[in-house]
């Protein structure tokens, strides 16, 4: 098993990576297809994947993309839309569907296809090569970060019974960890860029706060699956699980960077 989990995780990076230096519709293609298996892979986690009122989250996530392609970045109508198709199956199909389920539908389109869409938005943005890796520090150079330091120090317990192994040195670890390697990152940045702005303090900053939000998002994500008492999301990545169990992070983290790199006028 470790083995194939290695194996498995090392051409995924190596396949995200690469489209990611691509850049442009490659880049594109590569976000609009992880939104919808991770879209597919929710939807089948809440028991909605073969149902009819799934439709407007799968058509909305198309739409959504395709005004990215044009330019458009303002989803607020797409949600107006999915609710409003949403609400018409709800009618159309009543007593089949009950409330709950639009409720599912909506939390679907935004956990998956929204959020994973800015990871397009913050590459395709001016110097979107450079704050598209603050996205993977915040993520999975936090979570690296919290489980050393969970393991070498870890004695106090979260208050969270999601994940019991989890504890608050390591929590913090991964915070001082993310916003350490955004420092670091930082320093490479200023010798690459020179236009006189500190990337130092404003990637370490980016870095702590995109932990926080990753290991929320972490927990968040346990949190589905098990009110859905079940293990993974889906056996797409061998030893890892779906994408949504791989990602899990960084889809909840990446509009949270891309709106902090935007307050702090670099977007």
């Amino acid at each position: 098993m470790f083995i194939t989990r290695t194996i498995s995780g090392i051409v995924l990076l190596v396949l995200i990576f690469a489209a990611i230096f691509a850049g442009g519709n490659v880049w594109l293609a590569v976000t609009a297809l992880l939104s919808v298996v991770a879209m597919y892979e929710m939807l089948k986690m809440l028991d909605l994947h073969k149902k009819i009122i799934a439709i407007p989250a799968y058509i909305c996530n198309v739409l959504t993309f395709a005004l990215i392609i044009v330019g458009i970045i303002d989803f607020i109508p797409v949600m107006i839309l999915l609710f409003v198709l949403s609400m018409a199956m709800y009618v159309i199909g009543w007593p089949k569907y009950n409330v709950n389920d639009i409720s599912k539908v909506i939390f679907t389109y935004v956990y998956t296809c929204l959020c994973m869409s800015y990871l397009f938005l913050i590459r395709f943005s001016e110097n979107g090569l450079i704050y598209i890796w603050l996205v993977f520090i915040g993520a999975w150079g936090s979570d690296t970060c919290a489980y050393l330091i969970g393991i070498l120090f870890g004695k106090h317990k979260i208050p969270s019974t999601l994940s019991p192994k989890k504890t608050i040195e390591g929590c913090a670890g991964g915070v001082a960890g993310a916003a350490l390697i955004g420092a670091l990152y930082g320093i490479w940045v200023n010798s690459y860029l020179d236009n006189g702005t500190n990337y130092i303090i404003i990637f370490a900053v980016v870095g702590a706060v995109s932990s926080v939000i990753s290991q929320i998002g972490d927990l968040c994500a346990s949190a589905v699956k098990r009110n859905c008492e079940k293990k993974d999301y889906g056996r797409l990545i061998p030893g890892h699980g779906g994408i949504m169990d791989r990602f899990d992070s960084i889809i909840f983290l990446t509009p949270i960077v891309y709106y902090i790199l935007d307050i702090m006028g670099q977007i």
